[in-house]
């Protein structure tokens, strides 16, 4: 036996792997594009699968296909939205930039395997389930290849990015509150600045995610609209009235995400805004996220010679040279994560902008790979940094409390008391003699020589140690 079979296509013979269930549009595109040697996102084959499945039915209940087609090709393209046949898309991701190679790849393989699944000969010239004519009956490339990467967008922040903020929000929830009787030093421009507890700055965080949240519902929102029906310009040629209303149906009810028909199919095969639109929301997610992994990871700097207000896990040896060393991995973890998001989200913007002539964008396999690697890096860092840092990290009390009367902004709730001039001299002199803001006060009231402001009286010990009472200092005062 030879370890390749002979194929025909449009444009002549081609040798194809003995017993893959591609054939020679796969394989000439293998040969074509030896490029990154990366395939198309595993996401992004299932969802092919997913929506060739939909196709058929859609067919099927249109009365375009009966069922001795219809059925085994859903048969077939269920197993590929399963995963069982990764292995048969091996075509690069750089490739063709309407993503026909890989349309082709996944007629193919559904076209042989529901063949195969009938009882006939899958390696026969003539096939009774045939790739073009039934597995991609009332499809284009051009409409349907976009639909998928819509599909698998939409899942990937469904069924991910979105419970896994809910979750972070939870937890960060639950600190703030655990820690809201702790008093630390605020910080700006990383300068001393007035107290503030640190259950409010991790309720700030909290509120950023919240915010992420909706972000990340805009940006499914942004991909809900399928162009499937529109064919190759969107006129909708060679396919049922109804087709693409009914594929998006049916991929509705299967995945639980509020897919609809593209109102107009000649923006929706033309352009792919809404990918870049889906992208500037999860960037600014990822900026978020990004924000606070780095203020996690100064807040736990230390342990003896940074702030260590925060005490993060423990997770492994930080150094090969320091014995004891041990370093803020998941906050770097993450900001890594969202550095390449950021990177993705300009990758998608330029294809969008600069990939789309008249009717089609050719850059999306690359807007594919890049959003749907956006989506599972944000996902699988915040899962990662909930399950090894958040949940366990403690606040340091001591650390938080230690620092807030030797701060010089502590003057600052004197203003209203002796005046912000009075006010900035008590702390350069506090700063230059090594003294705490109160002690010098006290000094001065002893002395009598700390006047209130726009009065010769002298300031008292009780309204002094009311004035700078740290907790009160936390809140709004008039």
């Amino acid at each position: 036996m030879t370890d390749y079979r002979i194929e025909k296509d449009s444009m002549g013979e081609v040798k194809v792997p003995a017993q893959a269930y591609y054939g020679a549009q796969t394989q000439r595109a293998v040969a074509n594009f030896p490029i990154s040697h990366m395939p198309l996102p595993k996401r992004l084959i299932h969802a092919l699968g997913l929506i060739k499945a939909a196709a058929a039915q859609a067919n099927l209940d249109l009365g375009k296909l009966k069922h001795d087609i219809a059925d085994p090709i859903i048969v077939a393209a269920r197993e590929v939205a399963a995963g069982k046949h990764d292995k048969e898309f091996p075509i690069d991701v750089y490739q063709t930039g309407s993503g026909t190679s890989s349309n082709m790849n996944a007629n193919e393989v559904i076209s042989n395997r529901a063949i195969e699944i009938i009882g006939k000969n899958r390696f026969e010239a003539k096939k009774p389930i045939h790739p073009n004519d039934h597995v991609n009956m009332g499809q284009s490339t051009n409409d349907m290849f976009p639909t998928a990467i819509h599909v698998a967008t939409a899942q990937a922040i469904h069924k991910g990015l979105i419970p896994n903020l809910q979750h972070f929000f939870g937890v960060l929830t639950e600190k703030a509150k655990e820690w809201d009787g702790i008093i630390k030093i605020g910080r700006t421009h990383l300068a001393d600045a007035t107290p503030i507890r640190l259950g409010q700055e991790i309720s700030g965080f909290a509120r950023q995610i919240e915010l992420c949240i909706d972000r990340a519902k805009r940006a499914l929102h942004a991909v809900v609209e399928l162009p499937a029906g529109g064919t190759a310009v969107g006129t909708g040629i060679n396919t049922h009235p109804e087709f693409g209303a009914k594929v998006a149906s049916i991929l509705a009810k299967e995945t639980g995400v509020p897919f609809a028909e593209a109102l107009n199919h000649f923006e929706a095969n033309a352009n792919r805004d809404g990918l870049v639109e889906c992208s500037g929301e999860l960037r600014a997610i990822a900026v978020s996220l990004f924000s606070i992994a780095n203020n996690i990871r100064w807040l736990g700097s230390g342990p003896r010679c940074g702030f260590f207000e925060i005490v993060l896990p423990d997770l492994q040896p930080g150094s090969s040279i320091m014995p004891g060393k041990v370093n803020p991995v998941m906050c770097e973890s993450m900001m890594q994560a969202c550095a390449r998001v950021l990177g993705n989200d300009q990758c998608i913007a330029f294809s969008g902008a600069t990939g789309g002539q008249f009717q089609l964008n050719i850059m999306m396999p690359v807007m594919g790979l890049a959003i749907i690697e956006s989506v599972e890096l944000l996902s699988a860092s915040v899962k990662a940094f909930i399950d090894f840092c958040a949940l366990e990290m403690e606040a340091n009390r001591a650390a938080c409390e230690k620092q807030v009367e030797w701060s010089m902004a502590m003057v600052t709730s004197l203003n209203p008391l002796i005046g912000y001039d009075t006010a900035a001299s008590i702390a350069k002199e506090a700063f230059k003699i090594g003294k705490t803001v109160r002690d010098l006060c006290l000094e001065k009231i002893k002395s009598g020589t700390l006047k209130k402001k726009d009065s010769d009286a002298v300031v008292t010990e009780a309204e002094l140690n009311k004035a700078l009472d740290p907790r009160a200092m936390t809140e709004a005062s008039g």
